[in-house]
């Protein structure tokens, strides 16, 4: 079937948001116009939205069958502000799958620099074959929260006895999390990100090789009011002035999950991660969510796995989420293929960015 990729125009917007509804019809967020139009208004208020790029596939009768998007962000690696593109909303109806790698070609031709987190194996082949290479898997961790909320768990069990489970719950957290030491840390609930956010993602980028850039501009546009997670929880830790760590926590709309979107403390401040994952968790068990979810890059500014360990986390080895870099300059595409040079998290990626 005869279809060509060209730049998206205000006319196909009608198209692009029916290619969705076909794709997929068994996702109800998909039918929520407004919200996913506002996600992309937001988009269009990046700092970098001007070099921002999108693409259809159209057939000869006007008919959008495909689309991919080049969402711009700054990184730090090795010391250098770098611009690198994110592909995102990448869908193509099925009997158009080569124009599936006619529009990547096109990202790649456009983009000189990518930084990706992915899940998907088929994107991934097509991100890779096209020149970005695999630097590494993020961690899942995972944290069961409560019982009674789990969907799965069966309905004919009488209250009692989930009740029993989640005092068990809560026992084994409280067990767990004795053997942390975080050194009296006050863990409080920030308003707003001030410039001594500035000054923190500068102890990072001085310490960790490959960072997205996160000053408190960056963190008021990502997580502000007319973010798609606008009601987030930041949570920090601060000794005097000095902004240690913090942490962005949300949930659900329906309230049954709870997500970390970002944690990050200096450097080496093991002590401070520790401090807000207990903070996490007395966060989330107040909310009753029934998991939490945190997806990392384990790296100096975050927390170990041990610590996620006797916070009540497991790590879910069955999921897997690929960052993947292309970088023009060698050096530092060699610097960043090693996810060990990383710090980042869920909410550092594209995908977060549609959660709800």
């Amino acid at each position: 079937m005869k279809a060509v990729v060209r730049p998206l125009e205000g006319t196909d917007l009608e198209g692009f948001d029916r290619l969705r509804t076909l794709l997929y019809p068994d996702r109800p967020e998909t039918f929520d116009t407004d919200r996913y139009f506002s996600i992309w208004r937001w988009l269009g208020t990046h700092p970098l939205a001007d070099q921002m790029h999108r693409w259809v596939v159209a057939t000869e009768e006007g008919e959008i069958v495909g689309h991919l998007a080049a969402q711009p962000q700054f990184y730090r690696i090795s010391h250098q502000r770098v611009v690198a593109y994110t592909p995102a909303d990448y869908m193509v109806l099925p009997g158009y799958g080569f124009h599936a790698i006619t529009l990547m070609r096109q990202f790649f031709r456009t983009c000189e620099n990518c930084v990706t987190c992915d899940a998907g194996p088929a994107v991934i082949s097509v991100e890779t074959r096209l020149g970005a290479e695999e630097a590494g898997s993020l961690q899942h961790a995972a944290k069961l929260q409560n019982v009674a909320g789990v969907p799965a768990f069966p309905t004919s069990i009488p209250l009692p006895i989930t009740q029993l489970f989640d005092w068990g719950l809560r026992t084994v957290d409280r067990a767990l999390m004795a053997t942390i030491p975080v050194d009296h840390l006050r863990v409080e609930v920030l308003e707003g990100f001030d410039e001594t956010f500035d000054e923190l993602f500068e102890s990072v980028a001085a310490g960790v090789a490959c960072v997205p850039e996160k000053d408190a501009a960056f963190l008021r546009w990502r997580y502000g009011p007319s973010s798609p997670q606008s009601g987030v929880t930041v949570l920090g830790v601060r000794e005097g002035e000095t902004l240690l760590g913090y942490a962005v926590l949300n949930s659900t709309a329906d309230g049954d999950t709870g997500y970390v979107l970002d944690l990050t403390t200096r450097p080496g401040r093991d002590d401070v991660a520790r401090a807000l994952l207990q903070g996490t968790v007395h966060h989330f068990r107040r909310l009753r969510v029934y998991s939490v979810r945190y997806r990392l890059v384990q790296s100096p500014s975050s927390p170990r796995s041990r610590d996620l360990w006797r916070s009540g986390f497991f790590l879910w080895s069955k999921r897997r989420s690929l960052l993947l870099v292309k970088i023009a300059d060698r050096a530092l595409h060699e610097t960043a293929k090693d996810t060990a040079r990383w710090s980042y998290s869920y909410g550092d990626g594209e995908e977060s960015f549609w959660t709800k």
